[in-house]
């Protein structure tokens, strides 16, 4: 698995990741002071943008399960994300979908593959892992000549 496809195990990590993939809908990141208002609404308790940018951070990091449910519903994801290390991982490989498919490239991969039969399937899955395997072989021989 590359770095950047960890599943985060800090609150900020976690936190960090579901505004980095989930967006508005122009696309653009959602903004700490609209994600606490929103929060803020949810809960009816006080939840400042400067608060958030702290969970971000890591520089606080023992909210209330109210916040962290308003955090959930706020980026639609089951507050189980933030406490259950299985529900996370589950939740952080669907965020890694979202991710991929905001890549025109990926996307165009995957329209084509509707319809194909499994065997079909399989086997761009298979020649796909090859050629990452490679790339990533590559990356490695490359950072390697660097130092």
């Amino acid at each position: 698995m590359a770095d950047d496809d960890r599943v985060p195990s800090t609150l900020s990590g976690k936190i960090e990741e579901l505004f980095r993939v989930v967006r508005r809908p122009d696309n653009q990141p959602y903004s700490n002071e609209e994600v606490a208002a929103s929060c803020r609404r949810t809960t009816g308790e006080s939840f400042s943008a400067t608060y958030l940018w702290q969970l971000r951070t890591g520089r606080r990091d023992n909210p209330t399960k109210r916040h962290l449910e308003a955090l959930a519903q706020f980026f639609q994801v089951p507050p189980a994300y933030f406490f259950d290390d299985a529900q996370g991982a589950d939740v952080s490989a669907q965020l890694a979908l979202i991710a991929a498919l905001r890549d025109a490239g990926v996307r165009n991969v995957t329209l084509r593959a509707v319809g194909l039969s499994p065997e079909s399937l399989g086997t761009v899955t298979e020649l796909i892992e090859v050629i990452a395997r490679r790339e990533r072989a590559a990356r490695r021989t490359d950072t390697a000549g660097d130092g």
